[in-house]
């Protein structure tokens, strides 16, 4: 009789623990977001990175410090230096571009950060760009949070969850710009793609000065 209740008792454990693991499943952007090191966040105090964008002839860049344990963003350019705190209100204008090329830097993490979104998914669905097959993960925000709302990103990604390539949609809007995710670099355990293409292979957007600690 004990061997029996033993018995029953291992298999409601064991029910039990497979009911959690299913339920502990990672979603496709939690995925995404692990993939580029979302983990290794914890262990992160800094980020710094000078956000370039050429813009025809003009070229612009911004530098980012921004320091996560407090919670501070140090803004910096060829003439400006300014400081703010992501707690103040209001925040500075500036915090726009901030929240901006964050999302060009460190969007993959941003999946889990962000809450007010929707997303699909599209198997073997071609890349804009390449024609590459991928997976098609269509993120849509709100029309209610951040400085854009209402924006979409169509990410297309490979087997390992990474971003290939992404179209930017303003409003949710049918048509949209695609753009290269490459040039993967390293930093204390986080995956940063640091350069950005356009379709015609031209550089767009590409990050310089990275430092994480």
């Amino acid at each position: 009789m004990k061997n029996a209740f033993y018995y029953v008792c291992l298999l409601a454990v064991l029910a039990l623990a497979a009911c959690q693991t299913e339920a502990k499943e990672q979603t496709l952007p939690e995925k995404v977001a692990e993939a580029y090191g979302f983990s290794a966040l914890e262990g992160v105090e800094q980020v710094r990175y000078t956000w370039n964008v050429q813009a025809g002839e003009r070229r612009v860049s911004r530098t980012w410090t921004w320091n996560m344990a407090e919670q501070l963003v140090t803004y910096a350019d060829a003439d400006t230096t300014f400081q703010y705190a992501l707690t103040a209100e209001p925040l500075p204008e500036i915090d726009a571009a901030f929240v901006n090329d964050k999302y060009w830097a460190l969007f993959p993490f941003q999946l889990m950060w962000d809450t007010g979104y929707t997303y699909k998914v599209e198997e073997n669905a071609e890349s804009p760009i390449s024609g590459a097959v991928a997976t098609k993960l269509v993120i849509v925000y709100n029309d209610s949070d951040g400085y854009t709302p209402g924006d979409a990103y169509d990410l297309y990604l490979d087997e390992r969850f990474m971003i290939r390539e992404w179209v930017f949609r303003k409003g949710n809007g049918s048509e949209g710009r695609a753009f290269t995710w490459e040039q993967e670099e390293q930093y204390a355990g986080l995956t940063l793609s640091t350069m950005h293409r356009n379709a015609a292979g031209e550089r767009f957007i590409w990050l310089t000065d990275i430092e994480v600690k």
